[in-house]
């Protein structure tokens, strides 16, 4: 059998256009000394994309560990400044509390990206926190970036995670407990509450800066139009929405501030997947009026780029700005209606059945509480099985009608589904705090690169 071809190697690439944004925009800061940096996680898959994947184990403690500065990049970490609705109340002192932005360098697309921190020290941002992460919340965001990005999420990935050796107070989980710091690869890290900071201060100079800084350099246009760039974060939004629910996926803190105008997905807290088709099913113990729960998230969406379209009214009339808005809910439909077809193995065919197809699926799912995952692996690319009785009768005929763009043949589909539900990342996290066992973590995150493979 002839070998698979391998990607050529990606040279390092590094940039340092955010200092062009001016001090206004960031606090340079120090990181943390940690007593100790041990190794738990290297993310070399994404490392490769950027060039970094031939550091050895050594240098890779000491960029991500020690934060030694990579070459000819940003030679001081720069805390962001922010603001941003929190639970729709509105909060002007915000900020990188507990991470910074390391580096930026390019991957094998050109893309601009971020190397950002959580977990790395105390910063002017910080208010009362210590600026620590604990290395359980860790653990749960490299099993939640990784998932999703075998979902077809737009993810920020987990680059690194190292323990720091530090023992850590928590009111949320038993205490004390273990530290770590983790660096996410991310397409920018410019948030809609950095948008509003400017609004609140109505800085005029300095947000036209910042449209043009996201345009030019995270969408590769040549531009300071912010109705475009409005128009460009709906769009990109309304995928973003329409794949959280296709994968059953639960953010839990879609605040203003948590929400990047590229649209990629990040900072993962107390995230969970939805185990069945439960619209009011929440993530955050502290939700409790379900704001962002499972079935609100498009709305928890929309709400923030509403935010975003307010802020630039510093720039813009209200019009242009309001018909961009009103865009969200039809591009969320033709979204959502590609996502959950990519997950079932078919391609639109661009008529009324696909959309028909979504809703019946979803109506069938919530009325015989079968498993979202569950679901989803036996529809891929064949019938459904004779199992599904009749509440799937119209699931089945639709689904049966839709042109296949994948098959079954990848060795994953002759096991079982992976699914990511809350009891089994407790299980793996148990035994790490027990007894330092490792292995079912990193199995974990091999099998969800197999279930990534098996649906592209």
């Amino acid at each position: 059998m002839a070998p698979e071809p391998q990607a050529a190697p990606h040279a390092y690439q590094p940039e340092t256009l955010i200092l062009s944004l001016g001090d206004a925009f960031y606090d340079p800061v120090t990181a943390a000394d940690f007593p100790e940096t041990t190794l738990r996680f290297r993310n070399d898959r994404a490392a490769a994309e950027v060039g970094l994947d031939t550091l050895d184990d050594a240098a890779w403690l000491a960029h991500f560990g020690r934060f030694r500065p990579l070459p000819a990049t940003l030679q001081q970490p720069l805390a962001l400044r922010y603001h941003g609705h929190q639970f729709r109340v509105y909060n002007p002192d915000l900020g990188d509390g507990r991470g910074f932005t390391f580096a930026q360098l390019r991957d094998r697309n050109g893309r601009l990206m971020d190397l950002g921190t959580k977990g790395s020290g105390q910063t002017p941002w910080s208010r009362a926190g210590d600026g620590r992460l604990t290395l359980k919340g860790g653990v749960r965001e490299v099993l939640a970036t990784e998932m999703l990005e075998a979902l077809g999420v737009r993810t920020s990935q987990t680059f690194s995670l190292i323990e720091t050796g530090e023992a850590l107070e928590r009111n949320d989980e038993p205490s004390p407990t273990r530290a770590a710091v983790l660096v996410r690869l991310s397409h920018g890290h410019v948030r809609i509450g950095s948008f509003q900071r400017l609004a609140y201060e109505r800085d005029e100079e300095s947000m036209r800066r910042l449209v043009r800084y996201v345009l030019t350099n995270l969408y590769g246009e040549d531009s300071d139009d912010p109705v475009r760039l409005l128009n460009l974060v709906v769009d990109g939004t309304a995928r973003l929405a329409a794949s959280y629910m296709a994968a059953g996926f639960v953010h839990g803190v879609l605040n203003s501030d948590n929400i990047n105008v590229t649209a990629e997905s990040f900072d993962y807290g107390p995230w969970r997947f939805a185990p069945t088709w439960e619209p009011g099913f929440t993530a955050a113990y502290f939700d409790h009026a379900g704001l962002y729960a499972f079935g609100r998230q498009p709305e928890a969406i929309h709400w923030d780029v509403m935010q975003l379209a307010a802020s630039l009214r510093l720039l813009s009339e209200a019009e242009p700005l309001i018909a961009a808005l009103e865009r969200f809910a039809p591009e969320y439909q033709r979204a959502v209606v590609d996502a959950f077809l990519w997950r079932m193995g078919r391609r639109p065919s661009g008529s009324d059945a696909d959309r028909a197809l979504v809703q019946a699926t979803e109506r069938a799912l919530r009325e015989t509480a079968t498993g979202i995952d569950r679901f989803f692996f036996d529809a891929f690319a064949q019938p459904l099985p004779p199992t599904y009785g009749e509440p799937w009768t119209e699931v089945r005929a639709l689904l049966d009608a839709a042109p296949l763009r994948a098959d079954r043949s990848h060795s994953y589909w002759q096991g079982e589904p992976c699914s990511m539900l809350i009891e089994e990342v407790e299980a793996i996290w148990q035994p790490i705090a027990e007894r330092d066992d490792w292995a079912p973590f990193h199995a974990k995150v091999a099998a969800i690169r197999v279930m990534g493979e098996a649906l592209r």
